[in-house]
This record gives C-alpha cells, structure tokens and sequence, in this order.
C-alpha cells in the first residue's frame, strides 16, 4: 500500500522578495513529491514567510498561523522570514508553531522537517544576523506572467527607521555569471516578464568589480523574456548610467520604482537617508528628459519623529510638484531595537492617519493625471488575468488596462488603444 501524498501549503507576507523565496522553497517540496495546494486548505505542512517592517505584518502572521492549526489540528506549522529572525520567542508562544527559521536556515526548510521531532514542543533553529553571508538565488513560477527573480539580499544601510537590517543581513549577491544562468532557468518558465528584486538592489555585486549596471546590461540580451522591471532602488545608487541604459532598452520597461520616504531634508537626515530631496528631484528630471513616457513610483513615510505639520507640507508640495505617477504611503511604525524608537517628538496615530490620507488623495491625482496623458494612444499590454469578465494587465509603463474579450489573451502582448480613464484602470480597445 503506498505512502499517501502529503500536501504543503504556503503563505507570503510583506514584498516580492520573500514571494520570490516562497517559490523557490516550495519548488523544493514539489521536486520531492509534496502536492502544494492553497493555504485555504486542508494541508499537512502549512508554511508562513512573514514580514516585519510594520506592526501590522506582525498581527498578520499570528493570525495565519492560528488559522492554519484550526484548519487542520495535526499539521505541521513552520515560520520563516524577517518576523521568524526577529522574533523567534515570540513566534514560539503562539500555540501551534512547530519550528521556526532564521534567514540562513530557511532554504533548508524540508531538511529541518525531516530531522525534528514534531512532537518534542517548537524549534527555533536561527543563527545570529551577523553570521547570516549566505546568498541563495530565488524566482518566482508558474503562478503567473510576470516573475520576481532575486539578484540581491541585505542591507548595509543604517536607516534609523529599518529592521531589515537585522532580519536579513549584510548586503550581499551572487556573481554576474551565476545570477544569469538562474535568468535563462527563468526564461524557460512560462513567464513574459521579470522583476528584478532585492533589499537594496542597486548594491548587487557590492565587495566586487562587478555592479548592477554590469548586471542589467548582460539581462538586457536574455533570450526567452520580452520584459524587465526595476524594482525599488534608492535614488543614490539610480545613476545616469542606468537611467540612460534603461531608455535605450527594448527590454527594460520605462518604469521606475524610487524610495523617497520625506520632502524634508530635516528628516530625511534623522531618517539617516543616504540624499537629500535635490538629488532626489534630479533623479525624477532626468528620467523624464529622456523618458518622458515613464513611470515614477514613489514611497514616503509619515508620522516619523518629529516631523512638524511644516515637514509634512514640505513633503506634500515636493511631491505635488514632482512629475511622478503614483505613491506607496506608509504610516510610520515603531520597531524594536532600531534608533528611532528612542527620538523624541512622536507623531499621533491619529495624525499619523491625516497625513496618510492627504497623501493617498494625491496619489490618485497623480495616477489619473498620469494615465490621462496616454488616453487615446496605443501601447502594449502583456495580459495578466481575466476578471469579471474583462482581461487585465500592464502597459510598458505600468498603466493597468482591461479589455472586453471574451478570449483568453492571458500571457500575451497586444498593442491597445487606451480610451476611457478609471483612475486606477483604463479601458483598452484591441
């Protein structure tokens, strides 16, 4: 009689690094006959990847692993990621939790499992973050067009304000060579897009002669891709180089994503933010000289210490007068054992609140400002999914559009006529 199939079920919390590290550990299982299947469901291993940057992320993991255990009382729960460095005793005190990795340890996920006593309490198994220099490629596959392959990890950035630091390590990245043997193991998926991501992208091949230039110069000749985005990367390390490469590019898409985190440069100095808000607008004028149809996405924190209603406005009309296309808003949250838990001058949660809505309005204006300009021209469209009936996906420039077709153009690149601007979506004519 055979060993019946056990099922493995996965949960990513926070960016699309640990989505990329998820797939890369469950590919793992899969290779040794595990079935995966939805965390919604009945499974004999559930596996959370959580996130720390905000309190919220932390609630979030508690409650996940809570409702895995109720679905299934016998299974086996793991944690992995920044909470699980961060916090390991804490996880442990939630009933249910079997074993808990730390950021060198969690690649080895299936070993562990089969090595433990599952029913000897909870085991933490986490070396301390100064012994953490391991680098492990990951991408994500097969759940959709679009891939997020991993090029760095880390952070040597001291920003007051950060915990990933202390959840992932030292900066660090593969060699150019091996990274691009990983991209063409990628390009065989069904994926028509990648996301380069990272901690801190724009460090790759940091203690090198090698830099992430060198790398998105040798991706740019990848076979099998018709797309590649830049994730998040600071706007000190964004050079002329790069911007230039990127807007003579058939590949690189005209999309930018670049933190700014304050219009103030009071805080962005007590951020210990590596510019100042003048680089940061060069940074914006010089995409858009020579890549006037970009797309800058921009995040920004409020509420940090000290920021006085005259930062917040400074904030405010920097970006109102920026020619960027949409925000991430982040109200700021405190974090154990970083500096600006000690500052002075908190902000109100309720402040805190007025600020991040202030912000999100004006991210919608920019949004709709941004797609208004396109209205009634065409640009290509990778298809995504379908939704409600209509399809769903991306200009080169980051406009989400959907279609009436009642055909699946999922996977597929189309040049579509932008017609009637939502805001958030624009309807396209094939």
């Amino acid at each position: 009689m055979s060993t019946p199939t056990k099922r493995v079920a996965f949960h990513t919390l926070g960016c699309k690094l640990n989505f990329s590290e998820t797939a890369t550990i469950s590919r793992d299982f899969i290779r040794h006959g595990f079935e995966k299947v939805d965390y919604r469901d009945e499974a004999d291993i559930y596996v959370l990847n959580t996130c720390s940057v905000t309190e919220n992320a932390d609630k979030e993991a508690r409650k996940l692993i809570r409702k895995a255990k109720r679905r299934n009382p016998n299974s086996s729960v793991a944690v992995i990621g920044c909470y699980a460095q961060l916090k390991p005793n804490d996880i442990a005190e939630i009933d249910g939790v079997d074993i808990i990795l730390g950021a060198e340890e969690k690649f080895n996920l299936l070993n562990h499992l089969n090595e433990i006593d599952l029913n000897s309490g909870t085991k933490v198994i986490q070396s301390e973050i100064d012994h953490v220099h391991k680098f492990t490629p990951s991408y994500s596959s097969g759940e959709r067009t679009r891939s997020f392959l991993k090029v760095q990890d880390g952070c040597d950035y001291t920003c007051s304000f950060c915990t990933i630091p202390l959840a992932r390590g030292k900066s660090r990245s593969d060699s150019i060579e091996n990274t691009m043997k990983i991209a063409r193991e990628l390009a065989k998926t069904d994926a028509r897009e990648i996301v380069l991501t990272g901690v801190n992208i724009g460090d790759f091949g940091k203690g090198s002669d090698e830099s992430f230039f060198n790398l998105i110069q040798q991706l740019d000749s990848l076979d099998g891709i018709d797309r590649i985005r830049i994730s998040s990367i600071e706007p000190n390390l964004l050079t002329n180089d790069i911007i230039n490469f990127c807007a003579s590019s058939r590949k690189f898409m005209p999309h930018f994503h670049v933190p700014l985190q304050s219009g103030s440069d009071k805080i962005l100095g007590a951020m210990r933010r590596r510019y100042k808000r003048n680089l940061f607008e060069e940074r914006v004028t010089k995409i858009k000289s020579i890549i006037p149809d970009a797309c800058i996405g921009v995040d920004v924190i409020v509420g940090f210490p000290g920021e006085t209603d005259v930062d917040f406005l400074k904030t405010y009309n920097f970006l109102n007068d920026l020619d960027i296309s949409y925000l991430h808003v982040f109200s700021y949250s405190e974090r154990p054992n970083t500096d600006a838990v000690e500052m002075g001058g908190v902000i109100s949660k309720e402040k805190r609140t007025e600020r991040s809505k202030m912000l999100h309005i004006l991210s919608d204006k920019k949004r709709r400002y941004f797609h208004d300009k396109f209205v009634n021209t065409k640009r290509p469209v990778l298809f995504e999914n379908m939704k409600n009936g209509k399809m769903l996906g991306h200009t080169d420039n980051y406009i989400q559009v959907q279609v009436d077709e009642s055909m699946t153009l999922i996977n597929t690149i189309h040049l579509v006529k932008l017609s009637l601007n939502h805001g958030t979506v624009v309807n396209g004519e094939l």
